[in-house]
């Protein structure tokens, strides 16, 4: 099974080094490792070219966003499975990939999600949050719930056949596409109960209470992208399982 990783990246000097690494250092060696940067004017893309030997597709370029950019990841992968880990993130150990692969092979499921950390910006052995999954039940999205988006690999035909992340989204794609993929498309689901991931604090959707708002709104409509109907209080338990990571 070959196992394409996507890492957008962009003015992402302090920080793309480790992620690389986390994924090059990996035990699994059927990895297609591409990087989409956004037309970094810092250093990052000669911290990029130190490791070119392996990795297996770079582009850098002007986009329409950081979920434009993960589409043309995904339009160049080839892998069986993809797999997305941002410039701010980094695998856990180097045997996550391999847990993937082992998962897919004895589920024989569409897809596999895990759990991730919330670490520090500056200190990533502080952990900031703790986003524990859990098992997906068909009832799951109406109760707030959702994977870390990085954690979530999904078989490459999903995406030829449900389509990739929808840009009118500035926040929400992500949301929107599991929504469209699990929700609606009932792919198979499978949970690797394991924290695979830690993400550095400050992600776009977290950064205000304005952005929050903002993303809430993005997550309604969400659903009515999909002819799908929340409950009254499914958009407020979404938030409120953020506050309860923090416990």
């Amino acid at each position: 099974m070959k196992i394409s990783i996507i890492t957008i990246t962009f003015n992402s000097e302090s920080t793309i080094e480790q992620t690389i690494r986390s994924v090059i250092e990996q035990t699994y060696k059927n990895i297609e490792y591409i990087i989409v940067d956004g037309g970094s004017t810092d250093n990052t893309l000669n911290v990029i070219e130190k490791y070119k030997p392996n990795i297996h597709k770079i582009v850098s370029e002007s986009d329409n966003g950081l979920y434009d950019a993960l589409n043309k990841g995904i339009e160049m992968a080839t892998g069986d499975v993809i797999g997305m880990i941002h410039s701010d993130d980094f695998y856990i150990d180097n045997n996550v990939i391999q847990k993937y692969a082992d998962c897919f092979l004895k589920n024989k499921s569409d897809s596999v999600y895990s759990d991730l950390y919330y670490v520090d910006k500056t200190n990533a052995d502080k952990i900031i949050r703790k986003w524990k999954s859990g098992e997906y039940k068909a009832g799951s999205f109406i109760n707030g719930w959702m994977p870390p988006h990085p954690t979530f690999f999904v078989k490459r035909e999903i995406y030829q056949k449900l389509g990739k992340f929808n840009i009118q989204f500035k926040s929400a794609a992500d949301y929107e596409l599991m929504l469209r993929f699990i929700k609606k498309n009932k792919i198979s689901i499978s949970y690797l109960p394991e924290y695979t991931v830690k993400m550095r604090v400050g992600g776009k959707s977290n950064v205000s209470v304005l952005n929050r708002f903002k993303a809430n709104m993005e997550d309604r409509k969400a659903w009515e992208e999909n002819g799908l109907k929340p409950r009254f209080y499914t958009l407020y338990l979404k938030p409120l399982r953020k506050i309860l990571q923090f416990f």
